[in-house]
Protein backbone atom coordinates (compact mmCIF):
# COMPACT_ATOMS: atom_id res chain seq x y z
CA UNK A 1 0.00 0.00 0.00
CA UNK A 2 2.57 2.30 1.18
CA UNK A 3 4.80 1.51 -2.15
CA UNK A 4 1.68 2.42 -4.40
CA UNK A 5 1.70 5.81 -2.68
CA UNK A 6 4.97 6.78 -3.11
CA UNK A 7 5.05 5.49 -6.51
CA UNK A 8 1.61 8.02 -7.53
CA UNK A 9 3.42 10.63 -5.61
CA UNK A 10 6.89 9.93 -7.61
CA UNK A 11 4.87 10.04 -10.78
CA UNK A 12 3.06 13.30 -10.26
CA UNK A 13 6.25 15.06 -8.86
CA UNK A 14 8.02 13.66 -12.45
CA UNK A 15 5.63 15.17 -14.48
CA UNK A 16 5.56 18.51 -12.60
CA UNK A 17 9.19 19.06 -12.96
CA UNK A 18 8.97 18.13 -16.46
CA UNK A 19 6.26 21.01 -17.15
CA UNK A 20 8.81 23.40 -14.99
CA UNK A 21 11.69 22.05 -16.64
CA UNK A 22 9.68 23.00 -20.07
CA UNK A 23 8.41 26.50 -19.72
CA UNK A 24 12.38 27.32 -18.30
CA UNK A 25 13.83 25.73 -21.52
CA UNK A 26 11.17 27.99 -23.66
CA UNK A 27 12.01 31.24 -21.35
CA UNK A 28 15.66 30.62 -21.49
CA UNK A 29 16.13 29.40 -25.38
CA UNK A 30 13.77 32.31 -26.62
CA UNK A 31 16.02 35.17 -26.04
CA UNK A 32 19.42 33.18 -27.23
CA UNK A 33 17.58 33.03 -30.28
CA UNK A 34 16.39 36.41 -30.58
CA UNK A 35 20.04 37.90 -29.91
CA UNK A 36 21.52 35.33 -32.66
CA UNK A 37 19.27 36.27 -35.22
CA UNK A 38 19.75 40.04 -34.80
CA UNK A 39 23.54 39.64 -34.44
CA UNK A 40 24.06 37.40 -37.88
CA UNK A 41 21.65 39.88 -39.51
CA UNK A 42 23.84 42.68 -38.58
CA UNK A 43 27.32 40.67 -39.82
CA UNK A 44 26.45 40.10 -43.26
CA UNK A 45 27.64 42.84 -44.74
CA UNK A 46 30.98 42.60 -42.84
CA UNK A 47 33.96 41.16 -44.54
CA UNK A 48 34.94 37.69 -42.92
CA UNK A 49 38.52 37.08 -42.05
CA UNK A 50 38.53 33.17 -42.19
CA UNK A 51 37.82 32.33 -45.53
CA UNK A 52 40.76 33.60 -47.35
CA UNK A 53 43.29 34.60 -44.61
CA UNK A 54 46.52 35.31 -47.50
CA UNK A 55 44.09 38.02 -49.00
CA UNK A 56 43.27 41.14 -47.91
CA UNK A 57 39.33 41.57 -48.36
CA UNK A 58 38.54 44.45 -50.93
CA UNK A 59 37.34 47.78 -48.93
CA UNK A 60 39.71 46.93 -45.95
CA UNK A 61 41.73 49.74 -44.41
CA UNK A 62 45.13 50.51 -45.46
CA UNK A 63 47.60 51.85 -42.56
CA UNK A 64 49.75 53.83 -45.16
CA UNK A 65 52.00 56.15 -42.30
CA UNK A 66 52.17 56.54 -38.76
CA UNK A 67 52.95 59.81 -37.06
CA UNK A 68 54.08 59.86 -33.27
CA UNK A 69 53.99 63.70 -32.09
CA UNK A 70 56.60 64.29 -29.30
CA UNK A 71 53.61 63.73 -26.23
CA UNK A 72 54.24 60.08 -27.85
CA UNK A 73 58.13 60.06 -27.39
CA UNK A 74 57.85 61.85 -24.29
CA UNK A 75 55.39 59.50 -22.88
CA UNK A 76 57.42 55.87 -24.43
CA UNK A 77 60.64 57.41 -23.23
CA UNK A 78 59.34 57.86 -19.37
CA UNK A 79 62.62 57.13 -16.77
CA UNK A 80 64.96 57.12 -19.81
CA UNK A 81 67.69 59.82 -19.31
CA UNK A 82 69.82 61.41 -22.34
CA UNK A 83 71.37 60.25 -23.97
CA UNK A 84 68.96 58.01 -25.35
CA UNK A 85 70.84 54.31 -26.05
CA UNK A 86 71.24 53.03 -29.64
CA UNK A 87 68.69 50.11 -29.08
CA UNK A 88 65.92 52.61 -28.41
CA UNK A 89 66.04 53.69 -32.00
CA UNK A 90 62.96 51.13 -32.15
CA UNK A 91 60.38 53.65 -31.85
CA UNK A 92 61.14 55.56 -34.68
CA UNK A 93 59.55 52.84 -36.93
CA UNK A 94 57.18 51.76 -33.69
CA UNK A 95 53.23 51.02 -35.38
CA UNK A 96 50.13 51.88 -34.09
CA UNK A 97 50.46 48.18 -32.33
CA UNK A 98 50.64 46.94 -29.32
CA UNK A 99 54.37 47.67 -26.68
CA UNK A 100 55.09 46.71 -23.46
CA UNK A 101 57.43 49.64 -23.40
CA UNK A 102 54.92 52.41 -23.57
CA UNK A 103 53.11 50.67 -20.46
CA UNK A 104 53.75 50.62 -17.14
CA UNK A 105 54.94 47.11 -15.64
CA UNK A 106 55.14 46.11 -12.49
CA UNK A 107 55.24 48.49 -9.03
CA UNK A 108 57.73 48.69 -6.29
CA UNK A 109 61.80 47.53 -6.76
CA UNK A 110 60.58 46.74 -10.37
CA UNK A 111 59.68 50.09 -11.52
CA UNK A 112 62.89 51.13 -12.99
CA UNK A 113 61.65 53.42 -14.95
CA UNK A 114 59.76 54.91 -12.09
CA UNK A 115 56.49 54.96 -13.76
CA UNK A 116 54.46 54.69 -10.38
CA UNK A 117 55.88 56.98 -8.26
CA UNK A 118 54.81 60.08 -10.45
Amino acid sequence: MLSGVLKIYWLSRNKMMKKRFKSRLFFITLPVLLVSATASAADRNYPIAGIKPYARPAGAPVVNAVVHRQDWYNHALTGVTRPYPESLHFLENQGNWYTPFTRPGMRGRYDIRHWHTQ
